[in-house]
């Protein structure tokens, strides 16, 4: 049986906080060590920080414009992904241009699950949120190379890259993408 056979997604309940909050840990710590920047020690317990407060924010009721999901092979929780308004980074790189479109964030899987299936099944999990209340597209950011590698493949070319973003040499990305796949003819 694959991984993408017994992946379970469900929304964040408050339970799920101490295993996401070690996704957390465990998945941002990588992306960092992979893109050559785990000297950023700083930078690295601030990212961390900020997706374990959005999660609880996720938790509470009056807060309606943040939602969580995770995802569970068996009982282990070994994703997450948020859709909530857009980030700072976005707003600042697009002139606000997207502050109406809301962002597909905090996709993130612990190393030993990529590549199976977890991040598309959490992407089509959001999808189907946003297709359920009319929302027909969102926007998401990168700065890890290798996560733009995967959004490149995935979502084609971005809305817009930023150069030196995050010092020289880096790229920013942010892509606006359609709920609705080509190829999902019910929708032509």
């Amino acid at each position: 049986m694959s991984l993408s056979d017994s992946l379970r997604i469900t929304p964040l309940a408050s339970e799920d906080i101490p295993s996401v909050s070690d996704v957390f840990k465990t998945a941002i710590v990588d992306a960092f060590e992979r893109e050559g920047l785990g000297h950023l020690q700083a930078d690295i317990r601030q990212e961390i920080e900020s997706k374990i407060q959005m999660a609880y924010a996720a938790l509470n009721p009056q807060d309606t414009a943040v939602y969580f999901w995770v995802a569970r092979a068996g009982e282990v929780i070994v994703g997450t992904v948020s859709y909530a308004p857009c980030g700072e980074d976005i707003r600042v790189c697009t002139d606000n241009r997207l502050d109406a479109v809301g962002e597909l964030g905090s996709l993130y899987v612990l190393p030993e699950y990529q590549g199976q299936g977890a991040g598309s099944a959490l992407i089509e999990e959001v999808k189907a949120f946003l297709r359920k209340r009319g929302i027909y597209e969102f926007c998401l950011d990168s700065g890890y190379k290798r996560a733009q590698a995967r959004w490149l493949r995935k979502f084609g070319t971005p809305y817009i890259s930023v150069q030196d973003y995050w010092g020289p040499d880096s790229v920013h990305m942010i892509w606006l993408c359609s709920v609705i796949d080509p190829e999902d003819s019910e929708h032509e």
